[in-house]
């Protein structure tokens, strides 16, 4: 097989319909109406969208590729060639974009040029002009099929992952911060192709109906994203998680979802999610309003003990009290305070160290022993603690996993103690920073997320359904 074939030694046969595919766009199987009394080939696309630097354009758009099938839908993306008015054969003009890509039949491929036109009212989905069958196509009018036949059954299975090419992605990072994660990503999606845009989740607004539910953003309404990477900040936890909630019911593929979320910032709410799933840590205890501090720490255990506000972050709001005296007025000013905290046993055999297990897509990619700064019990590299690469053992591995699968997060930096009975798992975190661990570990975190959203927005196998008969099969 050949990528460009001018011209071929034997003259192919074509009827006025036949099986072709579109490899680069991810379409293995379509039947083609051949009309040489059309100058430029058609596709049939929906939802047409343009993106990408003014200097290279691009276009992405849908296709239903089985007539009658409007279930089954099929994301491509594309360079724009041009841009033409096309005349069709009833007089009726129409702007269109242009495209290229390999078109395959049987065992001969070549390139050819599309326009982008709504084509739902055809059986064929496509239309093959006379530009793209060159001088090395003979017509036989009154045939069908004189080409291998292909199957629509071939988007039924696993098969329909195994075509799909690695299209350009439009992905929104939320984030009102423009720092080292924020970049990487950016640099990452640009690397491959992809156009990333940072969006200042504040600044978004919902339109909240069933039919059509929208985001909106400075005025305009957002375009379709292929993924959202939420990069959603302490503060603004309520209302970032709302803005996800709506990308989730508009259908688009959020890397970490509204619930996770929530739910990792809420340490007493993520410390009752990891005791249902039966994940190791640190004993943990929680009250409203003690009237007796004592019996608070006794749930716990003897002192040290660390006492931490609920919605810490960095390292801030964590304190370690190193005698029951301590604890107690630590405990009485939070109470005083009317601060939300947890209490918990002091791990005394870490040292001051902890280690960050970076989870994507349910593996554990990168870790990273992190150690406080002389004097500090707490190992955040915000307080200027340091980190270094570190090996996990299996059952760390394993406690790390577990840990994002509770919280339903694609992407988690899960910190756990090394104890004597095994790891305990601190916190998960659903909007883990990119600096430190690429540092340590000298590894591409940011491609290896953009691996697992290329793997996770390519199209999925449909449940079979009969197709329409083809006219004159036999």
């Amino acid at each position: 097989m050949t990528d460009d074939i001018d011209p071929v030694s034997d003259l192919l046969r074509f009827g006025w319909e036949e099986w072709v595919s579109l490899p680069d766009l991810g379409l293995p199987a379509l039947r083609a109406k051949v009309d040489t009394g059309a100058r430029t080939s058609a596709l049939h696309a929906y939802d047409i969208e343009t993106f990408g630097p003014a200097s290279a354009p691009k276009v992405r758009f849908t296709v239903h590729p089985v007539p009658g099938r409007d279930d089954l839908i099929i994301p491509c993306s594309a360079r724009i060639v041009d841009r033409r008015t096309v005349t069709s054969s009833n007089g009726e003009s129409e702007m269109r974009y242009v495209i290229a890509s390999t078109l395959r039949v049987g065992e001969e491929s070549w390139r050819i040029e599309l326009t982008l036109t709504d084509r739902s009212s055809m059986n064929s989905r496509m239309l093959l002009g006379r530009e793209a069958l060159k001088d090395h196509i003979t017509i036989v009018a009154t045939e069908r099929f004189q080409q291998p036949r292909l199957s629509y059954d071939v988007y039924t299975t696993s098969k329909v992952r195994q075509h799909a090419p690695n299209r350009s992605l439009r992905v929104a990072v939320l984030s009102r911060e423009d720092n080292y994660s924020t970049r990487r990503l950016m640099e990452e999606g640009d690397a491959r192709g992809h156009t990333v845009e940072v969006i200042d989740t504040t600044r978004c607004y919902m339109a909240i109906n069933a039919l059509s539910p929208e985001v909106h953003y400075d005025g305009k309404r957002l375009p379709r994203y292929d993924a959202v990477i939420p990069r959603i900040g302490a503060s603004i936890t309520s209302y970032g998680t709302a803005v996800i909630r709506q990308f989730e019911t508009i259908g688009t593929f959020c890397v970490n979802g509204s619930d996770g979320i929530t739910a990792s910032r809420d340490k007493l709410h993520a410390h009752q999610l990891m005791a249902r799933h039966k994940i190791g840590m640190p004993n943990t205890a929680f009250a409203a309003s003690p009237k007796d501090t004592d019996s608070l720490m006794r749930l716990v255990g003897t002192a040290p003990l660390i006492v931490k506000l609920l919605e810490s972050t960095q390292g801030k709001g964590v304190v370690l009290a190193e005698t029951k005296k301590a604890a107690q007025s630590v405990i009485d000013a939070f109470r005083g305070l009317k601060a939300n905290f947890l209490v918990q046993d002091f791990v005394k055999e870490a040292a001051g160290e902890d280690i960050r297990c970076l989870v994507v897509g349910g593996k554990v990619v990168a870790s990273m022993k992190r150690t406080g700064a002389e004097g500090d019990f707490r190992s955040n590299l915000h307080r200027g603690g340091s980190a270094k690469v570190a090996r996990i053992s299996k059952e760390e591995r394993e406690a790390a996993v577990r840990a994002a699968r509770a919280f339903k997060l694609n992407f988690a930096g899960v910190d756990l103690l090394r104890s004597e009975s095994g790891p305990k798992v601190l916190e998960v975190n659903s909007s883990p920073g990119l600096e430190g661990i690429e540092t340590a570990t000298r590894k591409n975190i940011a491609g290896l997320l953009f691996d697992h959203i290329e793997e996770r927005v390519r199209p999925t196998p449909v449940r079979r359904r009969k197709a329409p008969p083809e006219e004159g099969a036999p």
